[in-house]
């Protein structure tokens, strides 16, 4: 299986070329999940402006997002954000570090979309620490619970999460809008389930899939639809998965290109099938042209002048 990378490449190659040789430059590209960029020299060509439009900006506004984004990138937060985005990053060539600190920087800025859809995430893990630490009611009553968090980051799916005392779990909503992506899919995420129970890998966290019916956990939430082409993911974590700033950091990375992660390999495996379909037509046609068709009693024969008469017995 492909790991899908974490940043974007677009943007560290071109921040690494034109740190070194600043020149102009005015180039939009999309990302994973319809998240769009725009990097731009618009003042002059030593001073770099990259601006991110995400759909879900507002609802990673209010789980923090604008924190980790100040947190990260501080002091190379624009001024004003270009028009039609929702954040700016604005770098002098002159200002930008050397070496190897350089590589490490502009890793961090490709790693942009990344860091702002790590704001819910991290607010989950903070809740459960604290919830945590709540002892537990003494008449046997449920314990409380974080709240639930919705990112819709894309037209029609989402990802809904919600700490507890002892784990954060992680829902994904996917549509599948072709009958073998459904198909595929479902297979796909049944090995998810069943992987699981290897001896190797119980450290992993719980993997659950359902088609069509939501989880307990978000029933109660209007608006989701109960069709055959929509499948819930959901991911139990639980606190060793995000015991330390390292751990918790790759949690984050890996859950959040879930979704992408699921329909690349889609994707995939129907390419496999289709090419190993057209080695099997290509096969057979083979056979079939050395192949020779041959009629049983049927015998030739010519009379005096050449000409060729047949007769079957």
């Amino acid at each position: 299986m492909i790991l899908l990378e974490s940043h974007n490449v677009i943007i560290e190659n071109t921040l690494t070329e034109k740190f070194q040789k600043p020149s102009a430059l005015d180039v939009q590209f999309v990302d994973y999940d319809g998240v769009r960029f725009h990097l731009s020299t618009p003042e002059r060509k030593s001073v770099l402006l990259l601006s991110m439009n995400i759909r879900c900006w507002e609802e990673l506004v209010k789980y923090g997002a604008q924190d980790v984004i100040q947190r990260e990138y501080g002091k190379w937060i624009a001024p004003s954000v270009e028009p039609e985005y929702n954040v700016s990053l604005q770098f002098d060539t002159d200002q930008v570090p050397e070496g190897e600190e350089r590589a490490a920087f502009i890793h961090s800025v490709a790693l942009m979309k990344r860091n702002a859809l790590a704001a819910p995430f991290e607010r989950a893990f903070l809740k459960q620490y604290q919830l945590e630490s709540i002892p537990a009611p003494i008449d046997g009553s449920a314990r409380e619970e974080g709240e639930l968090m919705q990112i819709h980051y894309r037209d029609e799916e989402a990802i809904y999460i919600r700490a507890s005392h002892d784990r954060v779990t992680v829902i994904f909503s996917t549509m599948f809008k072709e009958e073998t992506d459904r198909i595929t899919g479902r297979v796909f995420l049944q090995e998810f389930v069943d992987a699981r129970r290897l001896p190797s890998i119980q450290n992993a966290p719980q993997v659950l899939y359902s088609n069509r019916e939501p989880p307990l956990e978000i029933r109660h939430l209007s608006g989701l639809k109960d069709t055959e082409d929509v499948g819930y993911v959901t991911f139990v974590l639980f606190p060793r998965h995000f015991a330390t700033p390292d751990t918790a950091a790759a949690t984050i990375s890996r859950i959040q290109l879930f979704r992408d992660y699921l329909h690349y390999h889609i994707k995939c495996s129907k390419a496999y099938m289709h090419s190993r379909m057209r080695h099997r037509v290509t096969e057979f046609l083979k056979v079939l042209n050395r192949a020779k068709m041959e009629t049983a009693g049927e015998k030739e024969r010519k009379t005096i002048t050449g000409r060729s008469l047949r007769s079957f017995r």
